[in-house]
């Protein structure tokens, strides 16, 4: 039988220029810096947790800077309630309410548009 695990993905932005994949998949949160991104001149990491690199970073839950991208509070509430979102889907709710971050990073479902 094959393994039909579901795996969300999310294209992140800096300053408007595409910079790398953020996934979830069996269990891990991955970033990966795309190629293209690390060999323009001048690029910023994500974070200065996210050093520019060509390895993916991994952990067990989600990464946390992009954690902390997520609205807490009365703001989270408001997400989980109308959108019927499981407060512990860390990386659903990323893909939902990270869109326009305030700062420079922004992160946009693999399967929507960035407008």
């Amino acid at each position: 039988m094959s393994d039909l695990r579901e795996t969300k993905r999310g294209q992140v932005f800096v300053e408007e220029l595409f910079a790398g994949i953020i996934e979830e998949y069996d269990g891990l949160c991955i970033f990966t810096y795309d190629k293209s991104y690390l060999e323009k001149e001048g690029v910023k990491p994500v974070s200065l947790t996210l050093p520019l690199r060509r390895e993916p970073f991994k952990e067990k839950n989600m990464i946390p800077f992009f954690d902390g991208l997520i609205p807490e509070g009365w703001l989270l509430n408001i997400i989980t309630d109308n959108w019927k979102i499981d407060p512990r889907d860390r990386m659903g709710l990323l893909l939902l309410a990270c869109k326009d971050c305030i700062g420079s990073v922004s992160i946009v479902a693999e399967n929507e548009s960035r407008t």
